[in-house]
């Protein structure tokens, strides 16, 4: 019995520690947090070759193309990559833009990469990855050219909502205005590294090359569905060689936002199997971090062992409720614990300058989370339930910017 309880205390311990983690994060950014932008004399206009992945759909790309096309940046080429695509009716020609249709077809992302970047048209410094979904900021590569000249070999833009057309997209958009302050714009501001999107995101090009030869890419290519996510194992690759991951804050990628129930079923199942996919590797960075006394590794692997949302709010308030009945000043500490958590949601959004309507639809949370636990079951057979997340939303950059 005295084994149960001390492990009761532990667990407890844990969840606590990791509701207001988010909170101290925050708190300590706006305490001792300092942006990391060091001037070279000269400014280099650094070389980006930018890879976009369409997978069946290649004209929900056009709005991202155009995008980069109007950009007040020159040294850039564009490749988009249409897989299993139908390009009959392409009308988009450019000198600074290829257009792949790779036979036979693909059927995954990082295949998509590695054949883009098998018909770059020249070297470039840095490899910037976009979803086909995505529309980019007009000064999207000037911001990033800063941190380039600053000396990061490693780069995350900021993603916000393309659309906020209904209450799951608010809720996704909060979701996300949350996750960019709390795991990638304050640890980067704390010195740390900023956790990776899945787009928007600048490396390095011989790093990059280096990430797709791993042996995690390797492998993947034969898991199919049980892959994990691209974006984890590069994050995990660059942490590995204790990479710091900057977070450009005002180099803005607009991502297109769930819109229905369903959709949110499909696109957390994936991504709750990825997270528990990738808790070895989170542990192992955070032991690094341990053994070579690195803040960057140790607050990285705390930050991305951290519970999802759903399993966090189910486990902390299993355990406040059993609290009740062991150590009621156990239950009092939980509570404080969700009020920080929670409170630090709606803190960030302020931080954020999150639009209204993100506001007024901040009960459609609740429903959110609860579609998330329609995704649990689907963790058991990735192959058969994982599908491709379909996007719709054809948004320009001028309306978008307004």
């Amino acid at each position: 019995m005295n084994i149960l309880i001390t492990t009761f205390y532990i667990v407890s311990g844990i969840f606590i520690f990791f509701l207001i983690l988010p909170f101290l994060t925050t708190f300590f950014s706006l305490l001792f947090g300092k942006e990391r932008l060091r001037r070279p004399a000269v400014e280099k206009q650094y070389d980006y070759g930018t890879i976009i992945t369409a997978y069946r759909n290649c004209e929900i790309s056009k709005g991202l193309i155009k995008s980069l096309l109007a950009q007040n940046y020159d040294n850039h080429h564009i490749y988009l990559v249409a897989d299993n695509c139908d390009v009959s009716d392409w009308d988009i020609e450019h000198e600074k833009f290829t257009l792949l249709r790779p036979e036979p077809a693909l059927n995954l992302k990082a295949k998509s990469i590695i054949h883009a970047m098998e018909n770059y048209v020249r070297p470039h410094d840095y490899t910037v990855i976009f979803d086909a979904d995505n529309v980019a900021h007009p000064k999207f590569y000037q911001e990033i050219n800063k941190y380039a000249n600053a000396g990061y070999s490693s780069i995350q833009g900021q993603r916000t909502a393309k659309n906020l057309d209904s209450v799951y997209a608010c809720a996704d958009a909060t979701g996300e205005f949350y996750k960019n302050y709390t795991e990638r714009y304050a640890p980067y501001l704390l010195g740390g590294s900023a956790v990776i999107s899945g787009s928007g995101m600048a490396v390095e090009s011989k790093l990059y090359k280096g990430y797709l030869d791993s042996p995690e890419i390797e492998q993947g290519k034969h898991l199919w569905k049980k892959m994990l996510q691209e974006d984890k194992i590069l994050q995990n690759y660059l942490l590995r060689k204790n990479e710091k991951i900057a977070y450009a804050w005002d180099a803005v990628i607009y991502d297109e936002k769930v819109s229905d129930g369903e959709a949110v079923t499909t696109q957390r199942s994936r991504w709750l199997y990825s997270y528990f996919q990738n808790i070895p590797n989170s542990l192992g960075i955070l032991r690094r971090g341990l053994f070579h006394f690195s803040f960057n590794q140790l607050y990285f692997g705390l930050v991305t062992i951290a519970p999802p949302l759903l399993v966090m709010m189910g486990v902390s308030g299993l355990l406040a409720l059993v609290s009740l009945f062991i150590n009621p000043w156990l239950t009092a500490v939980f509570a404080l614990a969700f009020f920080l958590f929670f409170g630090t949601i709606f803190w960030t959004l302020y931080l954020s300058k999150a639009e209204p309507v993100i506001w007024k639809n901040l009960q459609g949370l609740p429903m959110f989370l609860f579609r998330q636990l329609a995704a649990l079951p689907k963790m058991l057979n990735p192959n058969k339930n994982f599908k491709h997340t379909e996007h719709k939303k054809d948004v320009g950059v001028e309306e978008l910017v307004k």
